[in-house]
């Protein structure tokens, strides 16, 4: 592990170059696809064997950050596994989000487990250079997340055609369900009841159960923690002071009540898939409690 043979800061430089190098590389590779995609948009046969092969690429990718990790680090994550994942079912990832590491890291947990995965993501994302476009082509989902009722409405419209398009093909939908990054400051701002999660938004939850729950082999709830530094916590994975962060994931029946209702008409049902969301927040709040309190030396006792 080079981290162990160098000063952090060069460390970092040379792993985000890295990583960011694999990116442009990777939309290199893609960017022949997506032509052919836009091009044959209304081929929807061409259009389907266009995203098998992205999703192919991406997998690749995830792969080679796998390896990239391990080079630089002397990676020694708590991960906890509670539950078995089928690379043939499709899944519904909840997990709590606090920095773009978080992305790399449920690729990494997830590579060859589950079937490919695709993020519920900003709308702002879609003008990011390369990621945008790459993920744009691999349909994934941009949201408006407004409060705004008929910006709303337009998430459920992009949120329903992302479910008819993947409604008979495998994949994992992942929801960082907060809608966006964790801090202290935005806790404080939006009065969030928890310690060390924002509010969780239920509506785009909630119709992809209602589109997709029976094919959901599973939700699959994941808990992100990571060791308290004085920096980002992206700069302070680079850096190396991340290497015994700790992830648990717990997969668990789709619990029936919550298919088939009317989140937005029936408010029985909203309430009652709101609670279900607001309890399975407070358990992951505590969990982040014990996690980020555990010592550090429990890391060590698993390797992923």
């Amino acid at each position: 592990m080079l981290s162990l043979l160098l000063p952090p800061t060069l460390v970092a430089l040379l792993s985000g170059a890295a990583i960011i190098g694999g990116v442009l590389l990777t939309f290199a590779c893609l960017s022949p696809f997506i032509l052919i995609k836009i091009v044959f948009a209304q081929v929807p046969p061409v259009r389907r064997a266009c995203t098998e092969v992205l999703f192919a690429i991406a997998r690749q990718w995830a792969a080679g950050n796998r390896g990239l990790y391990r080079l630089f680090y002397p990676v020694a994550w708590d991960v906890q596994l509670h539950g078995t994942l089928d690379p043939g079912r499709s899944y519904l990832v909840i997990a709590n989000h606090q920095s773009i590491i978080d992305i790399l890291l449920v690729y990494d947990q997830f590579h060859r487990r589950t079937p490919p995965l695709v993020y519920f993501l900003k709308r702002e994302l879609l003008w990011m250079p390369v990621i945008g476009a790459a993920c744009w082509a691999m349909d994934f989902p941009f949201m408006r997340r407004s409060k705004d009722p008929g910006l709303r409405s337009q998430d459920l419209e992009t949120t329903r055609g992302f479910c008819e398009r993947f409604r008979r093909q495998p994949i994992t939908v992942v929801n960082f369900a907060e809608g966006t990054r964790f801090s202290q400051a935005k806790r404080r701002a939006r009065g969030s009841p928890y310690r060390h999660l924002l509010r969780p938004k239920s509506a785009g939850l909630a119709y992809t159960l209602s589109a997709m729950g029976e094919q959901f082999g599973g939700i699959v709830d994941v808990t992100i923690a990571y060791r308290p530094s004085r920096y980002p916590v992206a700069w302070s994975f680079l850096l190396g002071e991340q290497n015994e962060l700790a992830i648990h994931i717990d997969v668990v029946p789709v619990p029936a009540e919550l298919l088939g209702g009317d989140y937005l008409d029936d408010s029985t049902f909203r309430a009652r898939f709101q609670d279900w969301v607001n309890a399975l927040w407070a358990r992951k709040d505590a969990r982040l409690e014990r996690m980020i309190g555990r010592p550090a030396a429990a890391a060590r006792a698993r390797t992923t």
